[in-house]
């Protein structure tokens, strides 16, 4: 007992911190993104941190299977690299006791991402969506920043600026460039604006009063200038939001009872991802054996690439399902296979850790040959 708490502590010390790092940066890069929106005005800052704490559960559910790999990789690789692991086997411990105290983790970190998969990251999802189509059903005016020209759903025919926005929606000096019907540059210059409806029709229309709009092409002397009291301008109506269609947004329980394909790879990609915990805790112990003279990360990058290619061919098959060219049972044959990839180095370890050291040597061999 003992040894297993030992073990246990030193591979989820180590998970714990790979996890942590890998969802520091994929938050920044992915609130760094957002943040871009907000400043363009397509996005409201006041939801930035609620966007972010709904994600994080959709980004641990796939952290978290490989910070418990690098986890046992870099715990084990330790106790292998201090001769730790030679004192362990000495006392009787063989690697399949290693690999059944590498299993207490492995199970806790599945039952966290099982959760994660199948009920905590569908909510986040599910709310997430449900923010953006509300931040989509926004005017443009409702997205103006206080002296920022911007550009508004996109679209670079329209920017606008304006000094000053009231609490009732009212705006001060306000100024406007598009492209007409024709082609020809519109900038358009008024004291003051505001937000005005179209009736039963729910069209929406600035309306500019006391102002100047100038019609031209830059650079030729053949402009239009017109003064007028009052200027409408027509807003794009807010946008309709049906309801959540997306897969992944919606309740594990909903899916179970869907036949669509969609749905179906999106169900069994779940179910997929605590399976991937426990194989990949079969592949890390083996893998985390090194020799002292090798150092510590001799097998670590063929053991993230082995682990990518995991995830990509998981990737792979569940498009594949989507697409309707394979059945569900796609997925769970690529665990099979990488399950008996885990089985072959965990009982024929030897023979590979001796073929791999010959390899090794004659690397170093003709090295050093080229030295001479």
């Amino acid at each position: 007992m003992i040894v297993f708490r030992y073990l246990a502590r030193e591979v989820l010390y180590s998970m714990v911190a790979v996890t942590g790092v890998l969802l520091l940066i994929l938050v920044s890069g992915r609130f760094i993104k957002y943040l871009s929106e907000a400043a363009s005005g397509d996005l409201s800052a006041d939801v930035l941190f609620e966007i972010m704490a709904y994600r994080i559960p959709g980004f641990l559910e796939l952290i978290l299977p490989l910070g418990l790999f690098l986890g046992i990789l870099l715990g084990y690789g330790r106790l292998y690299l201090e001769s730790e692991m030679v004192v362990l086997k000495a006392c009787g411990i063989s690697q399949k006791r290693l690999v059944g105290y590498a299993m207490g983790p492995a199970l806790l970190a599945a039952g966290i991402v099982g959760m994660l998969s199948l009920w905590v990251s569908p909510m986040g999802a599910d709310a997430t969506v449900r923010i953006f189509d509300e931040q989509k059903s926004r005017s443009q005016l409702d997205s103006l920043t206080v002296g920022r020209f911007q550009t508004h759903n996109g679209q670079q025919r329209r920017v606008s600026y304006t000094d000053k926005v009231g609490d009732d929606g009212s705006l001060g000096r306000v100024f406007l460039m598009e492209q007409a019907p024709n082609g020809l540059p519109v900038v358009v210059v008024a004291e003051s604006g505001e937000k005005s409806s179209g009736g039963e029709s729910g069209q929406q229309f600035l309306v500019l009063t006391n102002g100047v709009r100038y019609e031209g092409r830059p650079g030729e002397a053949a402009f239009t200038e017109t003064q007028f009291g009052e200027y409408g301008v027509r807003l794009k109506p807010p946008e309709i939001i049906s309801g959540i269609t997306k897969a992944s947004a919606k309740p594990t329980s909903e899916l179970m009872r869907s036949t669509d394909r969609v749905d179906q790879a999106q169900l069994h990609w779940r179910f997929s991802l605590p399976i991937l915990a426990l194989v990949v805790t079969l592949l890390a112990v083996p893998l985390s054996q090194v020799n002292p003279r090798q150092g510590r990360y001799a097998k670590m990058l063929p053991s993230i690439i082995l682990y990518l290619l995991y995830l990509m061919i998981l990737s792979t098959a569940r498009s594949q399902i989507e697409d309707g060219k394979v059945g569900v049972e796609a997925l769970y044959g690529v665990h099979l296979v990488f399950l008996s990839i885990a089985l072959n180095l965990l009982f024929l370890g030897r023979f590979w850790g001796k073929l791999y050291d010959r390899i090794l040597k004659l690397r170093l061999l003709r090295r050093g040959d080229i030295t001479r």
